[in-house]
Formats: structure tokens, C-alpha cells, sequence
């Protein structure tokens, strides 16, 4: 099950002038700082979703949190979406999702049961045109008895003034849309992993084969225990 929250502009209690969940400003470069001072002093929508539990050992789900690229080229694979990601390093990645979107994001935060991001894209429509945007996104998850359990807190702000007046005034639809962009993520990584734990020989044979950084593959082979 899916459960979301939604906060648009003017309803929540004012913000702190700097991100709590992010290190000291002084520790990040310029541009980033003021990437993130856009999104987050006067965000479009605040959204909140919850994922399904997902069934599968820390350190397989772990790996493919921190290997996106994989985790796509796999989703892919099963048919469960279209999306492709790109590693430029650890940290910065290239994504589209073949439907009119792409961007980029960077890994702000790296800590146990914790990523930050911030992310820019646009999408292109054929009733608004191009629309640009950015988003800083907490991604909390942690262990449990039933699985590990997935959280994530996105503010989004739309660069496009009639696309975000009309994301504040239908912040019920705009909502349900950004939800579903959201939960994707999540549906996608816990399919991805139990499919790696229900049937690992056929995982391990399709990581063995795709074309893949050696790197990033060695660490989902290591997490997923293939053999060679």
C-alpha cells in the first residue's frame, strides 16, 4: 500500500532558512547551494509517500538504492517500466523516463537508512510545452520484522508560473500525479530485489550478461551472492 501526503505553498509552518536533513551549507559548492535554497525556501508542493515493505535482505536492497542505473536496466528487463538512468559518478546521474522527462540529480546525503537528493528535469507536454523544475528529495528506509520500510519526503518547485499556479490550485490532482512519478521508484526497487532473492540464478545470469559498469555490477553480484 501506497499512503501520501500532500503540502502545498502557504499551509505549512515556516521553514527553517537551511534544510535540517542536509549538512552545513558551507561543505557543498555554490551552485548547489543555491539549487537547493530555490527548491526549498519557496517550494511549488511538499509531498510525503510511503512504499510497500520490501522483502529482501538489507544489503541487496542497499546496493540497489546505490546502483540506480542497475535497478533500471532491471526494471527493464521484467517489463515492470521504461525508465533508463545513467551513473556519471557516484554520486550524479542522467534519467529518462521515455515518456517526455529527463533530468539529472546528485546524492547530497550518503548515511545508513538515509539518502538526500536534488534533482533538476524537465518535461515536455503537449499542452504546457517544456516545463523545467527541481526537487530535494529524503529518502528514509529501515529495517523492520515484516522488511525494510520506505519513506520519502519530496519539495518540488515548478519553474513554469501557469503549471505551478495551477499545481497549487489543483493540488489534489497535481498531487496524485507526482505520487504516481514517486511510488514508482518504490514499487520498482522492492520488485527488483525480490526478484533477485525469489529467483537468483536467473538474476545473477542477466547481471552477469548486461552491459554494465564493472564496477557497480561487482557490488549488486557481491550483495546478491553470485557465484564468479
Amino acid at each position: 500500500m501506497l499512503l501520501a501526503s500532500a503540502t502545498p505553498v502557504g499551509s505549512a509552518a515556516p521553514r527553517s532558512p537551511w534544510p535540517p536533513f542536509l549538512g552545513p551549507r558551507d561543505t557543498l559548492p555554490p551552485e548547489v547551494v543555491a539549487a537547493v535554497e530555490h527548491v526549498w525556501l519557496e517550494p511549488t508542493l511538499s509531498r510525503t509517500v510511503k512504499g510497500p515493505t520490501v522483502r529482501a535482505p538489507w544489503e541487496l536492497y542497499v546496493a540497489f538504492v546505490d546502483t540506480p542505473d542497475i535497478t533500471a536496466a532491471a526494471a527493464r528487463y521484467l517489463k515492470l517500466a521504461r525508465y533508463e538512468v545513467e551513473a556519471i559518478d557516484d554520486d550524479w546521474y542522467r534519467a529518462t523516463d521515455n515518456e517526455g522527462s529527463r533530468g539529472a540529480y546528485r546524492v547530497l546525503v550518503r548515511r545508513p537508512g538515509r539518502r538526500v537528493m536534488l534533482s533538476w528535469g524537465e518535461h515536455s507536454g503537449s499542452i504546457l510545452g517544456v516545463v523545467t523544475g527541481s526537487a530535494l528529495t529524503v529518502f528514509d528506509f529501515e529495517p523492520t520484522p515484516a522488511g525494510i520500510d520506505q519513506t520519502l519526503t519530496a519539495h518540488v518547485k515548478i519553474d513554469n508560473a501557469v503549471a505551478a499556479r495551477l499545481a497549487r490550485l489543483l493540488v489534489a490532482i497535481f498531487g496524485y500525479i507526482a505520487d504516481q512519478k514517486l511510488s514508482e521508484g518504490f514499487r520498482v526497487t522492492a520488485r527488483v530485489a525480490e526478484w533477485a532473492v525469489a529467483r537468483p540464478d536467473e538474476f545473477c545470469e542477466w547481471l552477469a550478461r548486461e552491459p554494465l559498469p564493472s564496477p557497480r555490477r561487482a557490488r549488486v553480484q557481491a550483495a546478491a551472492a553470485c557465484a564468479g
